[in-house]
């Protein structure tokens, strides 16, 4: 991945995961959370993307490893496909929502 890519993941990155590490934390404890996704190992792949998303902002830019990489270009297209799909109405309580919110991103906040 060349330099300007990574220049272009980050900002990406960080435009998509607007909760901050402390908060996605406390989110990832609710029940709410816990909830979504497809959980056959126990914990589902958002909750689990959840906990490393925390772990990659609280890295420093120029020590993220490949796999750090690899996982922000995930959140990246994972938030963007799941946007595209917003239900109509309120969607403050809704498995949509809390799914997004388990890979970093509350679209509440943008409203």
């Amino acid at each position: 991945m060349a330099s300007g890519d990574r220049d272009e993941t980050y900002s990406e990155f960080y435009d998509c995961v607007n909760m901050q590490p402390k908060e996605l934390e406390e989110w990832l404890e609710t029940d709410e959370s816990r909830s979504v996704g497809d959980s056959d190992s126990g914990e589902s792949t958002g909750h689990r993307s959840g906990r490393r998303i925390v772990e990659i902002k609280r890295t420093k830019k120029d020590d993220l490893s490949e796999s750090q990489w690899d996982h922000m270009e995930k959140v990246i297209g994972y938030v963007h496909r799941h946007l595209s799909q917003r239900p109509d109405g309120d969607v403050k309580e809704t498995d949509w929502r809390y799914s997004l919110m388990n890979w970093g991103h509350d679209p509440l906040k943008n409203d």
